[in-house]
């Protein structure tokens, strides 16, 4: 059965704590004004709104189809905070990204997942790859997983590269929803996802239309207002329900093509 997403929570960015070099957009650890800390994602960094919206976008369709993706939440950043930190480029991105940003709760101890040491069951590793064949995310591979043990339990983060499309809206955006996903071919745990099948009957009753709506309804006006493809906030919010409904009704293009890259990689 569709699940009924809940409201997203807002905190306020009381504390820069450090950045997350790793990431390509200098994400940091930061505390909340409920003392909770999350690895914040800035909307002034590189790929700006448009990564915000795939985190929020990718992350709860994941949480709604029962993978664990950890609690994202919106957090109000104060570009005053920016006069207490000494590293000028880190001054510089809490600067431009004053107002509402995008953060995930911190999973503390988790570590980064390895394929080879640690095996993944054929139905989780099979809903993982059909999730990220659906959102088009390029960003799961052997070099660089996105995925960290916590608890004894898989989870899914990183999520901005998904929904490469909306980086280049286009006239026929909405007929290349029902494409394959070639790049699933590169997929860190292809090789065991032997359950695709099942995975597809399971994902997809687990998604509907209306929970689509809903999530992307939750998106802040700020982060969608400004693209020239629209002429306002609702029919951008329209196109992004409009190509992930399109692209949840069957056939499934996409897992015909995972099929086909698992079997010729085995």
């Amino acid at each position: 059965m569709p699940l009924v997403m809940p409201a997203p929570r807002t905190i306020s960015v009381t504390r820069y704590l450090t950045p997350l070099r790793e990431g390509g957009s200098l994400p940091a650890i930061v505390e909340g004004d409920d003392d909770g800390l999350y690895v914040l994602k800035f909307r002034g960094a590189g790929q700006g709104p448009k990564a915000l919206i795939a985190e929020w976008v990718a992350g709860e369709i994941g949480r709604a189809a029962g993978l664990a993706v950890p609690e994202i939440v919106y957090a109000g950043l104060d570009p005053e905070l920016a006069r207490t930190e000494p590293d000028p480029e880190v001054q510089d991105l809490i600067r431009a990204s004053g107002g509402l940003n995008l953060a995930l709760d911190y999973l503390p101890g988790a570590i980064a997942f390895d394929p080879i040491a640690e095996p993944v069951d054929a139905t989780l590793a099979s809903r993982i790859v059909w999730f990220d064949a659906y959102i088009c995310n390029v960003d799961r591979s052997a070099r660089n997983t996105n995925l960290l043990m916590w608890h004894r339990r898989l989870w899914l983060i990183d999520h901005g590269a998904a929904l490469y499309f909306h980086h280049a809206w286009r006239d026929d955006t909405l007929e290349r929803a029902a494409t394959p996903f070639a790049a699933i071919k590169d997929h860190v745990l292809l090789r065991q996802a032997s359950a695709l099948e099942e995975a597809d009957a399971w994902m997809s009753a687990r998604l509907s239309p209306a929970l689509l709506e809903e999530i992307v309804a939750a998106l802040p006006d700020a982060w969608l207002a400004g693209e020239p493809a629209f002429a306002d906030v609702d029919a951008h919010r329209a196109a992004y329900v409009g190509y992930l409904t399109r692209r949840l009704a069957a056939p499934h293009a996409f897992v015909e093509e995972a099929l086909r890259a698992r079997a010729a990689h085995l």
